[in-house]
């Protein structure tokens, strides 16, 4: 092991190891606690080094991001387009949480990287082919927001935040206690409609895959309908 970390930092610096790298690192410690003075020590480099490969933080992160997206999978050409686009973003889904700093670093970007512009190209691509009109799909692309990249915000994390260390699992909220309860009757109510995961951040016990899908489902076959019924916004209800 101690020979192989030794090869590993002998081996000369290139952005595609740099940007593996600061994934890696990301994913061991969160998002925030990267800088280019501990990548570098992490590389076994001094800090200029990598400004050969990488001109600052932002250029750096824009280089994650695009890494990252590029483990989506790719289209199944030829295949229709409800499946293709289901399996692609909980390709998406899968691949955030595996680097669960991701969506935040997604979102903190003034514009989208080249590889997210891609990727959201080759969506919009597969619902035209699949037969959407240019307005029903460029509607579809609002409804499904941050969705169509395999993340939501859900309605209840308040340990979502760009500080948040990605190695750190938020608590379980509290259960209702008896007067905010009484004063909130409906959200008490469906707080205990169902069992689920523990582990999720939409409520204790809510299993987040099932809600990202029921969500994603609902969508698609909404928009399934839609195209199915020649919808164009010019005969939208007012």
């Amino acid at each position: 092991m101690a020979e192989q970390a030794e090869t590993l930092r002998r081996t000369p610096l290139s952005r595609d190891r740099i940007l593996r790298a600061a994934i890696a690192l990301a994913d061991l410690t969160g998002i925030e606690s990267l800088s280019m003075r501990n990548l570098a020590q992490d590389l076994g480099v001094v800090p200029m080094a990598l400004y050969k490969h990488v001109a600052n933080k932002d250029e750096l992160l824009d280089g994650m991001i695009d890494v990252v997206v590029g483990e989506i999978d790719p289209p199944v050409p030829d295949a229709d387009w409800k499946p293709t686009v289901r399996r692609r973003i909980l390709s998406a889904r899968e691949v955030l949480r595996r680097h669960p700093w991701a969506p935040l670093a997604i979102e903190s970007r003034n514009m989208a990287t080249p590889a997210v512009l891609a990727y959201l190209d080759s969506m919009v691509a597969t619902f035209r082919a699949g037969g959407l009109s240019a307005d029903l799909a460029h509607h579809v692309m609002h409804a499904m927001g941050s969705r169509i990249l395999g993340f939501s915000q859900e309605l209840f994390d308040a340990s979502r935040s760009a500080g948040r260390s990605g190695t750190t699992n938020p608590d379980p909220p509290a259960a209702f206690p008896p007067e905010v309860a009484a004063r909130f009757p409906h959200l008490a109510e469906i707080a205990t409609a169902a069992s689920h995961d523990d582990e999720s951040v939409v409520g204790q016990g809510c299993d987040d895959r099932f809600e990202f899908e029921f969500a994603l489902d609902l969508l698609l076959d909404g928009i399934e309908r839609l195209q199915r019924q020649g919808w164009t916004s010019s005969r939208r209800p007012r």
